[in-house]
């Protein structure tokens, strides 16, 4: 349980979406006895508990979240993830679909400042 309220205040404070080794090296750091299985239990306990949310993402490890009404904008280049604050559209969605939904995550793919000038730069020196 004390792992389970540390990690839990580590990822609701958090302002990354932190993978499960980061929540590992992090909290070794307070328990040095901690083990990386430990750490997946208490994050799928704490998923499954509603407490926080995972993000899976194809290519990338598995991050974890605060369990609040956001959503995200994901970088096509370089995996970067970023909260956004967006009108709820649940009703909308129900409309649409006819069913009640309980939640959704929209995660906005596009190209974050950094690498939209990385590319500029890159596309310049070819020119």
């Amino acid at each position: 349980m004390r792992y389970e309220t540390a990690i839990l205040e580590m990822i609701r404070t958090s302002e990354d979406h932190m993978t499960a080794e980061q929540v590992f090296l992090a909290l070794k750091k307070q328990y040095p006895s901690v083990v990386l299985a430990t750490i997946y239990n208490n994050l799928n306990s704490l998923c499954q508990q509603g407490k926080i949310r995972k993000i899976s993402m194809e290519g990338s490890p598995d991050r974890y979240d605060r369990n609040t009404r956001h959503d995200h904008l994901v970088c096509r280049r370089c995996g970067q993830l970023s909260d956004v604050q967006l009108a709820d559209l649940t009703r909308e969605l129900e409309r649409q679909t006819g069913v009640s939904i309980d939640g959704y995550d929209l995660r906005i793919r596009y190209l974050c400042p950094r690498c939209r000038a990385e590319l500029a730069a890159e596309a310049e020196e070819k020119s």
